[in-house]
């Protein structure tokens, strides 16, 4: 297997394990702290442990000599790891998602911003539709009964913040920040204890929880190693497969219907981007492939 199919594989293998998420956040009966508590313990223990394994305590030095940019981009990283779960709770799974889909938008103006690089035209071009897309999932949420601002809200403040972690850590690139994934769940799921209930969740649902941390490490850890063989275009479109496929698994299972505004405005946002990661991956492509 050649290094840019590697690349597809790892990177598509970590989509599709993280497509179950939000499903496992409609199935478990706790309230949001509690799923988030336990989404961050068994996520971040794993982790944890298979970076001890194979990378040893020199992997953790590494990190903690990238200074404030590893330091924010591990506070950030928290904030998203319980932000997602309170998001879903107070509104859609599709808007959710659709939002999310908008992190490459945010990820582009604040690299601009705090790092001085230049916008592209085509990343300006398609800012418009996704904002336009980003409108009408808004709007929807006014009238469709599991949809509501706050939640809207919510996930646009993740989505912001994770795009904020992207560019932090573009700032120490030739150091590996894996072993940072595990503190950032920790610090999160130590956060959502204070006001979770455990108990509730465990052990009568292990069956829910467990599955939930193990799907999440593993397709944090993928997600983390695909990107090193294939292009950012190439990785923007595989994370759209979850915009798509996430939405779908949750309405088939527990029949969540998320309105025409959601998916009218979720096919705008989840449109401009494709297009513009098609255009992006073909200008790429060498002259005469």
């Amino acid at each position: 297997m050649n290094e840019h199919l590697k690349g597809v594989v790892i990177t598509a293998l970590g989509v599709l394990l993280v497509v179950p998420d939000s499903l496992f956040v409609r199935l478990i009966v706790a309230d949001p702290y509690t799923i988030a508590f336990w989404r961050g313990a068994i996520a971040g223990a794993l982790i944890l442990t298979g970076v001890l394994i194979f990378q040893g305590l020199g992997a953790f030095r590494a990190v903690a000599r990238t200074g404030w940019p590893g330091v924010i981009y591990t506070a950030l990283l928290s904030c998203t790891a319980s932000g997602f779960v309170i998001a879903v709770s107070l509104t859609s799974v599709a808007n959710v998602v659709f939002i999310f889909a908008s992190i490459p938008i945010f990820a582009a103006l604040m690299s601009r911003v705090f790092l001085g690089e230049p916008i592209q035209r085509r990343m300006v071009l398609t800012m418009i539709p996704v904002l336009a897309g980003l409108g009408l999932i808004a709007y929807g949420s006014q009238g469709n009964q599991i949809s509501t601002w706050q939640g809207d809200l919510v996930a646009l403040l993740v989505s912001v913040a994770f795009a904020g972690a992207l560019t932090s850590v573009r700032k120490v690139k030739a150091t590996s920040m894996i072993p940072a994934i595990p503190f950032a769940y920790l610090v999160a799921a130590s956060v959502m204890l204070l006001f979770a209930e455990p108990g509730t969740a465990m052990p009568s649902q292990w069956h829910l929880v467990v599955p939930h941390g193990m799907f999440i490490a593993l397709s944090t850890c993928l997600l983390t190693m695909g990107p090193r063989y294939i292009s950012s275009a190439e990785v923007s479109l595989l994370i759209l497969l979850e915009s798509v496929l996430a939405p779908l698994l949750v309405w088939a299972v527990v029949g969540e219907d998320p309105g025409a505004w959601a998916i009218i405005g979720g096919a705008v946002v989840i449109g401009a981007l494709l297009v513009s990661n098609l255009l992006a991956l073909r200008r790429r492509r060498p002259v005469g492939a």
